[in-house]
C-alpha cells in the first residue's frame, strides 16, 4: 500500500516543530524543531515581546528538511499539511504579503491600556456578550497600539493576521484565516456570528484587513510553486487545519465535547475547558473562543485558564538556583522538601501582565524565606507549587462558570513531566489526571486528516492516541494540600 503521511507544523516562541504522521497508523514517524536554542525574543521595551515573522519560516524549513531526511519521506505523500501556532500575535503584511514589522506576540503587553479603554468606552456588557470577553491585550488592541504609535506604518497594512495564518501565506501565498482564529484576536462577534464591526468601528479598523474566513477543518488552500520549490514539498498539497495552540492542544487530547478538559505547562500554562453554551466570566479573567470545532449551529467554545509565569519560572529557578543539574535532579531536589514547602511561597507572575488577575502585573515574589531553615530544595518545591497553585485560582473561576473539572488530560511534557507537579495539581484540585504520549504538531497533524478526509471524525483521527499514566489525588494529604493553597492564596490577596 502506499504510504500516506500527514504534516504538522506548531509555530511556537521558543521553536517551530515540524511532525510526520503516517495517516493509516497514526503514529509520529519523526519530528524536529529549531532552533534547538530557544528562539530569541526582542523586548526593546519593558513588556514588550516581539520576534520577525520570517524567522518562523526559516525554521519551519529547518524542520521539515530534517523530518524529510529523517524518516526518507517522498512530497508526494504527504497528502496534507496542517498548522499550529502561538496564538494572540499580530503579524501586519503589506500589499506584496511582506511583513511590515516584527510580529507583537502573546506575552507583550503594551497594548493593555487599549483594551481596557474598549472595554470601558463600550461597555462590559456589549464586550462580553458579543466577544466573550474583554478586549484586553489581544491582537486587535495590538493592532489599535500600531495604528496610534506608527501610523505610517499601519496606513501600509493590506492584512492583518494571527502567527499560523502568516505561515499558510507562506506556504500558499493566499491570505485567509479561521472564526476560532479570529475569536482568539478580539474579531469574532458571537451574538451576530460576524466579524465584530462594533469594535472594528471603535478602533477605526477597516473591515478590508481582515483576511478571507475558511473553515478550520476543510482544504484551506494549497502549496504554491514557489513555496514547494523552497521547502522541498509537493506543489498543490492542501493545507486542511489550522488551530492556535491551546485549542490545538485540546484536539491533540481529543478533548472536543463539553465538559472536557486538557492542560498544558510549557512556558505559559493552560488550563483548557469546553463549553457546549456561550458564557463568560463577568470579570473576564478567564477567556472565552470558539474551539476548533465550534460552527454556527454547535456550539463549542474553548475556556482558557493562562498563566504567563509558569514554565518560565520553573527554567530561571534551574538557571539561577541549581545551576549545573538536570530538570529531573531538580525535580528529586524539590522533592526533599514537606507539602508547603515549610511556610516558603512563592507567586508566580513575573512574566508580564496576567488575565486571572484582571491584567494587573504584580511581578513574582518569594515568601516566608528563613535564612536559617531552607534551603534549594524549598525555594524549588515552592516554584513549582506556585505553578499549581496559580492554576487552581483561575480554576475556581472556571468552576464558577459551570465548568465541572474532575479530569485533566495532559500531554507528558514540561512541567507534566515532574511527578512533584502532577500530584500536587491533583492533590489541590481533586480532578485525576492523564497522561497522554502526543504533542500539539502531531495533533495538528491528525487536524489535517480530518480536514482532508482522511479520518471521518476524532474518533477514527484519535484511535491510537496512546494513555502513559493515570494520576488520583492524594487523599491521605488532601489536608496538607489544603492549608498549602491557602498560604499561598493569602499571600497572593496581599500583592494585590
Amino acid at each position: 500500500m502506499a504510504m500516506r503521511y500527514l504534516l504538522g507544523f506548531d509555530v511556537g516562541s521558543s521553536s517551530v516543530k515540524a511532525s510526520l504522521v503516517n495517516a493509516d497508523s497514526g503514529k509520529c514517524v519523526a519530528s524536529a524543531f529549531f532552533p534547538e536554542k530557544e528562539a530569541p525574543i526582542m523586548a526593546v521595551k519593558t513588556g514588550w515581546a516581539e520576534q520577525d515573522p520570517n524567522s518562523w519560516w526559516e525554521y519551519a524549513k529547518l524542520s521539515l528538511k530534517k523530518i524529510m531526511a529523517e524518516s526518507g519521506a517522498k512530497a508526494e505523500e504527504i497528502k496534507a499539511i496542517d498548522i499550529s501556532y502561538q496564538m494572540h500575535g499580530l503579524v501586519c503584511v503589506d500589499k506584496d504579503y511582506q511583513p511590515l514589522r516584527p510580529a507583537i506576540i502573546w506575552c507583550d503587553s503594551r497594548a493593555v491600556p487599549y483594551g481596557e479603554a474598549a472595554f470601558r468606552d463600550l461597555g462590559s456588557e456589549q464586550c462580553l456578550s458579543h466577544l466573550l470577553n474583554s478586549p484586553g491585550n489581544f491582537t486587535a488592541a495590538k493592532l489599535a497600539w500600531v495604528k496610534e504609535n506608527e501610523p505610517d506604518l499601519y496606513n501600509k497594512i493590506y492584512k492583518v493576521m494571527l502567527p499560523g495564518d502568516y505561515l499558510a501565506l507562506r506556504l500558499s501565498g493566499v491570505a485567509n484565516t479561521t472564526v476560532s482564529g479570529l475569536s482568539e484576536g478580539m474579531f469574532w462577534d458571537f451574538k451576530e456570528n460576524q466579524v465584530a464591526k462594533f469594535l472594528l468601528d471603535y478602533y477605526g479598523f477597516d473591515q478590508s484587513l481582515i483576511a478571507d474566513i475558511v473553515p478550520t477543518f476543510s482544504e484551506q488552500c494549497v502549496v504554491s510553486e514557489a513555496a514547494a520549490a523552497e521547502m522541498g514539498l509537493k506543489a498543490g498539497t492542501p493545507i486542511t487545519y489550522r488551530g492556535g495552540d491551546q485549542p490545538n492542544n485540546a484536539l491533540s487530547l481529543n478533548v472536543l465535547n463539553p465538559g472536557e478538559i486538557a492542560a498544558t505547562a510549557g512556558t505559559s500554562g493552560v488550563v483548557y475547558g469546553v463549553l457546549g453554551d456561550v458564557n463568560y466570566d463577568p470579570k473576564s479573567r478567564v477567556n472565552t473562543f470558539a474551539h476548533v470545532n465550534h460552527q454556527a449551529d454547535q456550539t463549542r467554545l474553548g475556556v482558557l485558564l493562562c498563566i504567563n509565569g509558569t514554565g518560565i519560572l520553573n527554567a530561571w529557578v534551574h538557571r539561577n538556583i541549581t545551576p549545573g543539574i538536570g530538570y529531573a535532579e531538580m525535580n528529586d531536589l524539590a522533592a526533599q522538601a514537606p507539602i508547603g514547602s515549610d511556610g516558603v511561597t512563592i507567586v508566580p507572575f513575573g512574566n508580564g501582565a496576567e488575565r486571572v488577575l484582571e491584567n494587573r502585573e504584580i511581578g513574582c515574589s518569594v515568601n516566608g524565606l528563613n535564612f536559617n531553615k531552607h534551603s534549594q530544595a524549598h525555594l524549588v518545591r515552592a516554584a513549582q507549587e506556585g505553578i499549581v497553585f496559580s492554576f487552581c485560582y483561575g480554576m475556581e473561576i472556571m468552576q464558577q462558570m459551570g465548568m465541572d473539572i474532575k479530569k485533566i488530560h495532559a500531554g507528558k511534557a514540561n512541567m507534566f513531566l515532574s511527578p512533584l507537579f502532577r500530584d500536587t495539581l491533583a492533590g489541590v484540585s481533586g480532578a485525576t489526571i492523564e497522561l497522554y504520549d502526543t504533542d500539539g504538531s502531531v495533533g495538528a497533524a491528525k487536524g489535517a486528516g480530518m480536514g482532508a478526509g482522511i479520518y471521518k471524525d476524532a474518533n477514527e483521527a484519535f484511535a491510537s492516541l496512546e494513555k502513559l499514566q493515570v494520576i488520583e489525588p492524594d487523599e491521605k494529604h488532601r489536608a496538607e494540600y489544603a492549608a498549602a493553597y491557602a498560604a499561598w492564596k493569602e499571600t497572593l490577596n496581599k500583592n494585590l
